[in-house]
């Protein structure tokens, strides 16, 4: 089960181009919303990817907007971000061992990332409700296949209250009023 002290938030590509591109993208911003605040609320590290802002435009601003200033970005042109310097240095210098992971396109992007962190030993965690492509069936591939390198598919609700544990919890009250 997840827990606060080894968890790392990854969000992958949630840019503007690619969010309008894809048949859910309004509902993973919102999934996103909610899951960026409450990591913030209970200290869980986020990490933010986009893939040439240039072309494909930034982190769309509601979703910019949830989520704590310091969070770090990184910018990539590789699909995999593992591959890219800054994000590995920024992983790595967190020591979390639990990587909460989704974004845009499934089947690229979160493939790609999600098989080099595996291969680095993390446990990978996919937010399936957080996650999307221009075309489902290309996504339900690339579930399916995060599935077989060893990924394990879970939503936001699941996340979040694993990291509350319980209803006393002393952030509890705050992020029911999130998620209702």
């Amino acid at each position: 089960m997840l827990n606060t002290e080894d968890s790392l938030l990854v969000i992958i590509d949630i840019q503007e181009k690619l969010v309008n591109a894809v048949p859910d993208g309004k509902e993973i911003v919102s999934n996103f919303e909610k899951i960026a605040h409450c990591a913030d609320i209970l200290n869980i590290p986020t990490i933010v990817t986009e893939q040439y802002p240039k072309g494909l435009g930034q982190t769309v601003k509601d979703l910019k907007d949830s989520i704590s200033e310091g969070t770090f970005t990184v910018e990539k042109t590789y699909f995999s971000a593992m591959r890219e310097n800054d994000f590995q240095n920024g992983i790595s210098s967190l020591g979390r061992k639990q990587i909460i992971l989704g974004g845009i396109e499934t089947h690229i992007c979160v493939l790609q990332t999600a098989y080099d962190l595996i291969k680095e030993g993390y446990e990978v965690y996919i937010l399936k409700d957080c996650t999307s492509s221009r075309n489902p069936s290309d996504n339900e591939t690339g579930i399916e296949l995060l599935k077989q390198y060893g990924a394990k598919v879970t939503c936001s609700e699941i996340a979040i209250f694993e990291w509350l544990k319980n209803s006393k919890n002393p952030h509890f009250k705050e992020i029911q009023a999130l998620i209702k």
